[in-house]
């Protein structure tokens, strides 16, 4: 579910900066049914990436082979993110709040951490200068928090501020892929929103997955299941090894 609603999301023709994981397996189920000529960008210079298979990690081989452009990771950063060029960022982390912040940096307090993580990578770079950014995460109390334990990456209202008022030039997330149902930032306060369910699936469940006050749009919208060519070839084409779909 989490896979296919985030290739919904995707346009024909859009330039995206693909992690690895769900976010790499979901564009290139977007390329391979409604949106062929998606531009795959990786942190590791690959622009314009054409796998013939979904790769383990960013610096696989697969994804030199066909692709535009082969750059340093300076080239990526600099002359395409940071210049505008990136239509849809994707992250995930450790924690997220309830305005869309995303640590991946540590657990606990900064200078005597639980859980030191592994840190920013490209991440804050992406929250910040992506035209948007959708998020896939897990529902859990456990990453789903009222605060953050330190902000990597900004959401939608980074120090407590509008991200017009911190002169960030991208939209920030626009939409929390979970799940259970799909998160969305009111427009007025930046909070995210309860917006969609998948079937079967209750508010109830929802909220004991969040560490927060939930709110909830109205009319809640519901999710539409994959469909059998997305499962065939999400099961058979994209991830037979089930690398990544358990």
């Amino acid at each position: 579910m989490m896979t296919v609603q985030a290739a919904r999301e995707l346009k024909d023709g859009e330039v995206v900066f693909v992690g690895i994981g769900l976010p790499n397996l979901a564009c290139n189920l977007a390329r391979a049914t409604h949106a062929p000529n998606l531009v795959l960008i990786y942190e590791s210079g690959a622009v314009g990436a054409v796998p013939d298979r979904v790769p383990p990690s960013i610096g696989d081989p697969a994804l030199v082979t066909g692709s535009l452009m082969v750059c340093g990771m300076s080239d990526v950063f600099q002359l395409i993110l940071q210049n505008g060029k990136i239509q849809v960022g994707f992250l995930g982390g450790a924690q997220l709040d309830r305005y869309g912040n995303i640590n991946t940096t540590v657990v606990g307090s900064y200078k005597s951490p639980k859980v030191r993580l592994p840190g920013s990578g490209g991440a804050c770079e992406i929250a910040v200068h992506a035209q948007r950014v959708l998020i896939i995460m897990k529902l859990s109390k456990r990453t789903f928090m009222e605060k953050v334990d330190y902000i990597t990456s900004p959401g939608t209202r980074p120090a407590g501020q509008p991200r017009g008022g911190v002169s960030m030039p991208g939209r920030g997330p626009i939409k929390v892929i979970t799940d259970l149902g799909l998160l969305e930032p009111d427009p007025q306060t930046g909070e995210l929103t309860l917006t969609s369910i998948y079937p079967g699936v209750t508010v109830d469940q929802v909220r004991e997955n969040i560490g927060w006050p939930l709110k909830v749009r109205e009319p809640l919208g519901s999710v539409g299941l994959p469909s059998a060519a997305e499962l065939k070839l999400l099961r058979e084409v994209l991830d037979p090894q089930r690398l990544h779909i358990k």
